[in-house]
């Protein structure tokens, strides 16, 4: 799966610049005018970085990187034209991983970028309760124990856990794992949970994964 930026600025300049750069480096972006939409982004898409602007045209931005800290360990770069030394350590208290002061070279923006991404992917772990997932090494565990999933199914149970208790439509899942390559009317998906349900229930983890009838599914967050 595409590791997805989430760039929140006002300034559609700098937007369509950072934009570009960051697609040529290979990741989904997608953008925010403002913070209130760039919370709600954050909530529903989930990505695995924000840039964010400081001089929002609705909210400061060291309110928005509190906001977003309260409830994700996203890392978050900031801009800001602000040089201030008092400034910047407000901006690392307030739960930013790194600044840029405006203006900036979009190519050292794209390389912190990486930088930030390398430091998060080293060491993730999901958990929710019984369940414990490491991204990078691909493992999963259930009360302690392994869970052998195929490759496919452990994207799946991840791209789920990302954001427990959020109910995603077949749609949305099929268009995240499985890049929107399956056919109409497939039963791929709903096959892949089964056996993943299967898997879990050996381990007394059945209920984990929440079926919403007529909607999709769910992971339970406990």
């Amino acid at each position: 799966m595409e590791q997805r930026i989430l760039l929140i600025e006002d300034n559609p300049d700098i937007t369509r610049v950072v934009q570009y750069e960051l697609e040529q480096a290979g990741y989904r972006v997608l953008t925010a005018p403002d913070g209130i939409s760039g919370l709600t982004s954050a909530r529903e898409n989930v990505p695995d970085l924000v840039i964010l602007d400081l001089g929002l045209p609705d909210f400061d931005g060291a309110e928005i990187a509190r906001r977003l800290r309260k409830t994700s360990p996203v890392p978050i770069i900031i801009l800001t034209a602000m040089d201030a030394l008092d400034r910047k350590v407000n901006l690392l208290e307030a739960g930013a991983d790194d600044y840029m002061t405006k203006p900036f070279h979009p190519e050292e923006l794209v390389a912190r970028v990486k930088v930030q991404l390398r430091h998060q992917q080293h060491g993730e772990v999901i958990m929710i309760g019984a369940l414990e997932i490491h991204p990078q090494k691909r493992l999963c565990h259930y009360n302690g124990h392994e869970v052998r999933l195929s490759p496919k199914e452990f994207d799946l149970l991840t791209f789920l856990a990302r954001q427990p208790g959020r109910v995603y439509s077949r749609g949305e899942i099929e268009r995240e794992v499985w890049n929107g390559e399956l056919p109409s009317n497939s039963n791929v998906v709903d096959v892949h949970m089964a056996n993943m349900r299967a898997k879990l229930r050996d381990l007394d983890g059945y209920g984990i994964i929440r079926t919403v009838r007529g909607i999709g599914y769910a992971l339970k967050t406990n």
